[in-house]
């Protein structure tokens, strides 16, 4: 049996409380067991320094933290926090172990069956990551929970967020892979209208989650154009999924924000240039 890593380290409180000390962000590497995914995850936690009153603490989860250095978040935060356009914020990074299988759309997996462990990865984090963080800071509550993610992350971190409205306030997403499909391309009977999973789900959904929405797209990120209109999937698939979410009355308008630019391509590079507009949106003062 695992150890059990959801008891509260003092060296991590210990970590918390220094980080008052400085105008930085500190950053340490940690790992939680996971009884939904039957394995162990592990974690990057930064965080800004940190008010005394630590219910304006908000936290930030993202996917792939693995790849936090090349998004260059910590640069970020202190920059962002040092100037004084953020409030305080603590990032858990989520490392991915299979990440072709846990991000997608929980109970959905695509014709290609990846994904296949999406419901399992949502359950973690509603069940296991979100009540393991709250018990390391030491808050009842966060001002606010965020969760982004990058293409497939970006997928994931949108079907967690409409999933669990219950915990997370807003979503980013860059670069979705809104493209994930459970017919294939090559099937004479794939639509746009009916088998872009995530899409799909939204639109004939029910519910009106109480959330807010950020998307970016870069119209350089690949060439693939299914319907031939001159604009890439990347593009499109972004662009209808906020139509879709406006359609549904669930958010005001300014609670959707869509940003796309013509230089953008699928990489760390174009998305950390993105990152600042992110961060200030989601967390600024």
């Amino acid at each position: 049996m695992p150890a059990n890593r959801n008891l509260i380290n003092p060296l991590f409180i210990l970590f918390l409380i220094c980080t008052g000390c400085s105008n930085k962000s500190k950053q340490q590497e940690d790992s939680i067991y996971s009884r939904h995914l039957q394995e162990h995850i592990k974690l990057t936690i930064l965080n800004t320094p940190l008010p005394e009153d630590k219910s304006k603490l908000n936290l930030l989860l993202i996917n792939d933290g693995q790849d936090i250095p090349q998004l260059r978040l910590q640069k970020t935060l202190d920059s962002l926090f040092d100037k004084g356009l953020i409030n305080p914020v603590i990032v858990v990074g989520i490392h991915a172990n299979n990440r072709l299988q846990e991000y997608g759309i929980a109970g959905s997996p695509d014709h290609k069956k990846n994904g296949s462990r999406a419901d399992k990865y949502n359950a973690f984090v509603d069940n296991e990551l979100y009540a393991f963080v709250k018990k390391k800071v030491g808050v009842r509550k966060f001002n606010s929970v965020v969760i982004a993610g990058c293409s497939l992350g970006g997928l994931s971190a949108m079907d967690i967020a409409w999933n669990n409205a219950d915990k997370i306030d807003k979503v980013g997403v860059f670069s979705g892979s809104f493209w994930m499909r459970d017919v294939d391309l090559k099937d004479s009977s794939y639509s746009d209208e009916r088998n872009r999973i995530l899409l799909n789900k939204i639109k004939t959904s029910r519910k009106k989650p109480t959330l807010k929405y950020w998307f970016y797209a870069g119209d350089q990120e690949e060439t693939s154009d299914r319907d031939k209109d001159g604009i890439i999937d990347v593009v499109d698939d972004t662009r209808d999924l906020v139509t879709i979410l406006k359609n549904k009355n669930i958010a005001a308008k300014a609670d959707i924000v869509y940003n796309e630019s013509s230089s953008g391509t699928h990489d760390y590079k174009t998305w950390s240039r993105e990152l600042p507009a992110f961060l200030t949106w989601a967390f600024g003062r």
